[in-house]
């Protein structure tokens, strides 16, 4: 134990016990106490939600009871990070901040900055433990997938005692949102906390996850079919790495090979949704700007904020999107494949810069991550210059996701009456079908706000067109370098394909890691 040293455990996006580094190096020194910060910064921030500070605050109530078990005293302030730590300082004089590695937006990028500086002043040890497969630093992408699985398959954290605790400490009851000046979100959230997660993890592992592989694509049987742990590892309520173990476990002990072929498939996205954080973690200005800058100015000056504002409401006239953009603002969740249906549809049919969707998106996700949110609003929306253009009918779409109309009815009411045959395309609804069926396109739901087959052309045409530039193509050699897949170590991404429209030579087809994996 470190003579006369008081550690301080920083909690951001790991709200958990089990496997919790920083916790375990806390029992290493004399005392401790441990800290959640409620930051203006991220309260104010285009991406937060009350859903998300809501959730946040559920984990809080579970992790503060189950940490006072092991004798160690949380507290929750409201306040920039700095002075948070500033005033507990001076309180406490604490000699050793510790806290797991972060790839956030760029306020919690700022505000890392603003704390190492504080520390340094203050002559306080900030230690940093990974949490995941990102690696800080990476000078290079090769040999990462190994990296990934020798941490993965590291020993977990346990706490071998109760803590020291520090000097006796006030903990007023959590904030509520009314307090932190935040309206109800009025969504329907899953269960928060470390107890919830197990239990998904659980469920999913040894009966949900059985028909995994072909529940994903639907919204329908995804919403029981995907493993649903986003939230949890979002906000660290589990480790990656107990996600991993777990899985890996399952595999090797069952006896059925149904379940052992579907949790392989899941354990493989695993490593894909470490992957795309990576991204962030070396590159973060993809928050903000293009991956590719020859897309540069490409959407951002013909942005239409009123067919915008129909895609948000849910009210484009397309039966499929407005179905999904109404469950994702009920429920805070959605399948990877119809979210990346709504951002194509954003992306190509409507021409919008990804930018305004990706925070509007990034709010309505309960388990919005950061790295793999921006990664992938870049990937679907084609500025990437690498991957393979991903354009989603939404007609396909709902006849093949949604064959008999179960999920468009429930989320469009509008539209129950309408025949089958017409529902996915209602608008070639005769009028006297329409009468009939109390369904008047145009008045009681709204006609396409753009026409289909003209607007995927357009898109097509100009995207492929920009790939077949020299500059867009000397551009794509180095994002590929820094930002591709590697062959060693991670589930094929698809060979690159030849093509008379001028995809650029390495043409990824990388899967996504969040909606087949959750």
């Amino acid at each position: 134990m470190a003579a006369l040293s008081r550690a301080l455990v920083w909690f951001k996006r790991d709200l958990r016990v089990y496997d919790h580094a920083a916790l375990a190096a806390a029992q290493q020194h004399h005392d401790a106490f441990s800290l959640f910060i409620i930051e203006p910064d991220w309260l104010q921030s285009p991406e937060c939600d009350a859903s998300h500070v809501d959730f946040a605050l559920g984990c809080l109530r579970e992790l503060r009871a189950e940490l006072a078990l092991r004798g160690l005293p949380l507290l929750v302030r409201v306040g920039p990070a700095a002075d948070v730590l500033a005033k507990l300082h001076a309180d406490l004089g604490f000699t050793h901040l510790l806290s797991h590695e972060e790839t956030g937006s760029g306020w919690s990028y700022q505000r890392d900055l603003n704390v190492a500086a504080w520390c340094r002043s203050q002559q306080v040890e900030w230690q940093e433990f990974t949490q995941t497969g990102v690696v800080r630093r990476l000078r290079s992408r090769s040999g990462w997938a190994k990296r990934w699985q020798s941490r993965m398959d590291a020993p977990v954290h346990v706490l071998s005692d109760r803590f020291n605790a520090a000097v006796s400490l006030t903990q007023p009851d959590l904030p509520t949102l009314a307090s932190l000046g935040l309206s109800p979100h009025g969504k329907s959230l899953q269960a928060a906390g470390e107890k919830a997660a197990q239990q998904t993890l659980q469920s999913f592992l040894h009966a949900r996850g059985h028909n995994y592989r072909k529940a994903i694509s639907s919204p329908l049987t995804a919403e029981d079919g995907c493993s649903r742990l986003s939230p949890h590892l979002a906000f660290g309520t589990l480790s990656m790495r107990t996600v991993h173990q777990a899985t890996e476990a399952t595999v090797a002990s069952t006896n059925d090979r149904g379940l052992a072929y579907a949790l392989r498939g899941f354990a493989g996205r695993l490593r894909w949704h470490c992957h795309f954080i990576q991204k962030l973690e070396d590159e973060p200005g993809i928050e903000f700007n293009n991956f590719a800058r020859a897309c540069d100015g490409l959407r951002e000056n013909d942005f239409n904020h009123d067919h915008f504002a129909a895609w948000c409401a849910g009210q484009t006239g397309f039966p499929m999107v407005d179905a999904c953009m109404r469950s994702l603002q009920a429920t805070g969740w959605l399948n990877f494949r119809m979210r990346a249906m709504l951002v194509s549809f954003s992306s190509y049919h409507l021409w919008l810069h990804w930018s305004e969707p990706g925070l509007f998106l990034a709010r309505q996700f309960l388990d919005f991550e950061p790295g793999i949110h921006w990664s992938q609003m870049q990937m679907q929306s084609g500025t990437t210059g690498i991957n393979t253009l991903r354009m989603y009918s939404p007609t396909k779409q709902a006849h093949d996701q949604d064959p008999e109309g179960i999920f468009i009815r429930r989320w469009v009411p509008e539209l129950a009456r309408v025949p089958l045959p017409y529902l996915a395309e209602p608008w070639k609804m005769d009028i006297s079908i329409q009468r009939m069926v109390g369904c008047i396109i145009g008045v009681d739901y709204p006609a396409p706000i753009v026409n289909d087959k003209v607007a995927m052309k357009l898109a097509k045409d100009r995207l492929y067109g920009l790939r077949q530039t020299a500059a867009a193509r000397l551009e794509a050699s180095g994002v590929h370098a820094r930002h591709g897949s590697r062959k060693s170590g991670l589930p094929a991404t698809g060979q690159a394909r030849k093509s008379t429209r001028g995809r650029t030579a390495k043409a990824l087809n990388e899967p996504s890691p969040q909606g087949d994996l959750f």
